[in-house]
């Protein structure tokens, strides 16, 4: 008895590890979905520690839409990372929109890190991107601010190593900042907004990017600042300040030149007492020769002095007459 119950014991353990290794189920739908996928595939999947339904029922999907495929590359797609279920349904929306697709090219846009359905359905049905406000000066001076909205759609064959949105935004502005400012007048850009973008699209702008530009449509242009007029007050304020500096510079070496000639009069002065004693000892000025020098100096600064208070006196009277 007890080696009949040890026997039914292991048998338990071998259906369970048999369930365990074998996904029954998903193998039965494989069958009846006419995916041929062996056991021994199913066994080597849980070895290399691969989820089977990650790959069977993709698998499954993928031979009901008439795409051609098999488990090894869905399986190495996995292994590498990859999102199996995505790339299927990638395929499965190219095939059913008449875009020839590759299952290797639908890989490596979903290892680049792209959302390869997602450009799928860009490619049939295309995205508008909307620029933000643009600043543009025409040549009058005058600041535009142009918003535009660009139609795109995906380039799968230069969705791996093309570039993104933002890429794309740039050449836009780029493009309109030299339109505008190629313009002689913001008036003949306000007449017709068109004009921008027909140049703009003839520059080939989606060159090099993950991206095909449909077309280039002007949303809305405002009137800015008159940026002419601000850089003339500017230049204006700028060559003030330059005069003014000038003047000071002038000012400064007149004041400094008045003092140097107040200080040579000053020592010319100082001389004056030196002669007077080399004249008296040597005879050549007398005693009353210098007496009556001194005379006039006193005269004439009381005459001075007189004047001084004639002058002050007639400012007074003239003040009172005033009030």
């Amino acid at each position: 008895m007890i080696g009949v119950g040890v026997l039914g014991v292991i048998i338990i353990v071998a259906v369970l590890l048999f369930f365990r290794f074998i996904p029954l189920g998903l193998w039965i739908s494989a069958l009846a979905a006419g995916v041929h996928v062996s056991v021994f595939n199913l066994v080597g999947m849980r070895l290399r520690r691969v989820v089977p339904s990650r790959i069977v029922m993709p698998l499954i999907k993928a031979t009901k839409a008439g795409i051609k495929l098999s488990a090894n590359q869905l399986e190495a797609h996995y292994l590498a990372g990859g999102n199996v279920d995505g790339v299927v349904d990638a395929l499965i929306a190219s095939e059913r929109a008449g875009i020839e697709l590759p299952f290797e090219k639908a890989a490596a846009i979903d290892l680049a890190g792209r959302n390869v359905l997602e450009a799928v359905k860009m490619s049939v049905n295309p995205k508008v991107i909307e620029t933000p406000n643009i600043s543009a000066v025409a040549k009058d001076g005058i600041e535009l601010l142009v918003k535009a909205r660009v139609t795109v759609r995906t380039n799968l064959e230069r969705l791996v190593g093309g570039a993104g949105e933002s890429t794309i935004l740039a050449r836009i502005g780029e493009g309109i900042v030299t339109t505008v400012g190629s313009s002689e007048s913001h008036k003949s850009v306000l007449e017709n907004p068109d004009g921008i973008s027909k140049l703009v699209l003839t520059k080939g702008l989606d060159s090099g990017t993950a991206y095909e530009i449909l077309s280039i449509d002007i949303a809305d242009i405002d009137v800015g600042r008159n940026i002419g007029a601000h850089l003339q007050s500017l230049q204006a304020e700028a060559d003030k300040n330059i005069a003014q500096a000038k003047a000071e510079e002038r000012r400064a070496m007149a004041v400094a030149k008045e003092q140097e000639m107040r200080a040579y009069v000053v020592e010319a002065e100082a001389e004056v007492p030196k002669a007077l004693a080399f004249a008296l000892k040597n005879g050549k000025l007398g005693i009353m020769d210098y007496y009556d020098m001194q005379n006039l100096k006193a005269d004439t600064q009381m005459r001075e002095n007189i004047a001084r208070e004639d002058s002050d006196a007639k400012k007074i009277l003239e003040g009172e007459n005033n009030e």
